[in-house]
């Protein structure tokens, strides 16, 4: 298994040109010493912070890490400001962090968590996300059953159902 790696990074402006959001480029040696390309996932911290995060590819070989507003607040960080880094592989790339009303949902329906489970971890974490970024725990609610709703029903968990 491998070992964790440490460096240094600017938190920079960039991500995909659809969702413009603050990066952290993983240098090459970092993501040879870390497993290579096959590398998904990794744990670590940011500034002493945990996180869990996939590594976006770059046209440069490199990778680099999505680093969201949440987080950048609750490190004080801006952009331009060096962040100290601590990356190791994730043991377990396809864990999903559920929140409580998406959990909840799915318990309450066996058909929901059923089509639930048929998704790749990556879209299950698209889920979790669109469920997990309500600020109202309403919405959060009101959220987790429309998409087990749709989920139980064999419908796509984004898509509205019809006639409705």
């Amino acid at each position: 298994m491998e070992t964790a790696s440490h460096f240094e990074a600017l938190l920079e402006p960039g991500g995909p040109s659809f969702m413009p959001t603050q990066i952290i480029i993983v240098p090459l040696a970092v993501v040879a010493a870390l497993g290579g390309k096959s590398l998904r996932r990794v744990t670590g911290t940011l500034n002493g912070h945990p996180v869990r995060l996939g590594l976006q590819p770059m046209n440069t070989g490199e990778r680099y890490l999505m680093v969201n507003k949440d987080l950048c607040q609750a490190m004080g960080l801006q952009l331009g400001q060096r962040v100290r880094v601590v990356l190791a592989p994730d043991p377990d790339p396809d864990h999903v962090d559920l929140p409580a009303e998406l959990a909840e949902a799915l318990a309450a329906w066996p058909e929901a968590e059923a089509a639930f489970a048929q998704y790749s971890a990556s879209h299950q974490r698209g889920i979790a996300y669109h469920i997990s970024t309500a600020r109202q725990p309403e919405t959060r609610a009101r959220r987790a059953v429309e998409v087990a709703e749709r989920l139980a029903l064999g419908a796509h968990p984004f898509r509205k159902l019809p006639g409705r």
